[in-house]
């Protein structure tokens, strides 16, 4: 009997420790916008391992603080759906005004907001009560968001005023404006947050903020050799913590450029899939993945070395991306 009770209780050591692996194993989703379905892809062996049916139109996504949730902007169910990272299932919604495209989460994990293309609004959501806290007007066609780490200020980019708002995060107040080139997409505050980094998809720039002043401190261009000039669009943007780089997406160029923060220069570009969109990084930043809107994939770049890794088939016009690791 003893012998019998010591061999299951083994056993179900071993299977609370593999769920407890499987629940912890670093890896990534991935929102397809015209399959509405949420790809994950195992960390270790770079492969999918699930697709999920989620909304309409799914585009924005990002995790909880916690990484337990993870936020989905279902742009054409008009909602922004809360998925369980452990059971891979859909528990709730939260209410997001209409057509939803990007998301991004206060640093104090309980505040989200949310872009709303069609209605040149920002929503501002509690998510602990399921509440909207505030509408805010802003621009035509809003779609890039940042939050200070800080958590006193965020901003909003709007692609057909070609501006970039300004919102105190205490007072709901849009308490600045400024110019940008042509239809602005993404937008990354520095660690410390003394800068901005806006990228204009049509004007084909980067333009950096001094955060204090709003004004800009610089604007960078891109050059591709082959390449014609109006294919380099750029839209998302990454900034290692560590490391003086930042990564671009530039679109149908098929690149992702590589900047030095500290000398403002492109020191590469690497060839990723077609129409690279979004930009994530693993845990250490050793690997940053994007998403290829019309290949259908997504690229593994060693951020080390800055060479593609692995590619990795999902499905129709990827989009957001995010990776989980605890």
């Amino acid at each position: 009997m003893r012998t019998q009770f010591v061999v299951t209780s083994i056993w179900l050591l071993s299977l609370w420790a593999t769920s407890l692996s499987v629940s912890a194993m670093p890896q990534a989703y991935v929102t397809n916008e015209k399959d509405n379905t949420l790809s994950v892809i195992d960390m270790n062996t770079f492969e999918v391992t699930d697709t999920l049916d989620i909304g309409e139109r799914p585009r924005g996504f990002i995790l909880s603080a916690d990484q337990a949730h993870a936020y989905i902007c279902a742009s054409d169910s008009d909602r922004i759906q809360i998925i369980d990272l452990d059971t891979h299932t859909i528990v709730g919604d939260l209410p997001s005004g209409e057509d939803p495209e990007t998301i991004a989460l206060h640093p104090n994990g309980t505040t989200i907001y949310t872009a709303n293309e069609d209605d040149a609004l920002l929503t501002v959501i509690d998510i602990p009560t399921s509440q909207v806290i505030a509408q805010i007007d802003v621009g035509v066609e809003p779609e890039g968001l940042a939050v200070s780490h800080d958590g006193r200020m965020m901003v909003v980019t709007s692609e057909t005023t070609n501006m970039v708002h300004w919102i105190d995060t205490n007072t709901h107040e849009n308490i600045a404006n400024s110019l940008v080139d042509a239809r602005p997409r993404d937008a990354h505050f520095t660690a410390d947050d003394k800068y901005l980094w806006v990228s204009s998809e049509l004007g084909g720039t980067v333009t950096i903020f001094d955060t204090q002043t709003k004004q800009k401190a610089h604007t960078l261009s891109f050059a591709v050799k082959g390449v014609y000039r109006d294919k380099i669009q750029p839209v998302g943007i990454l900034l290692m913590k560590d490391s003086p780089y930042a990564f671009v997406a530039l679109g149908p160029a098929n690149r992702v450029a590589v900047v030095n923060t500290s000398t403002f220069e492109i020191e590469k570009y690497i060839v990723v899939g077609r129409r690279v969109w979004q930009l994530a990084f693993n845990q250490d930043q050793s690997l940053l993945l994007t998403t290829n809107g019309v290949s259908g994939d997504v690229s593994v770049i060693n951020t080390e070395t800055l060479d593609v890794e692995k590619t990795i088939k999902v499905g129709r016009y990827p989009w957001g991306i995010a990776v989980k690791w605890k």
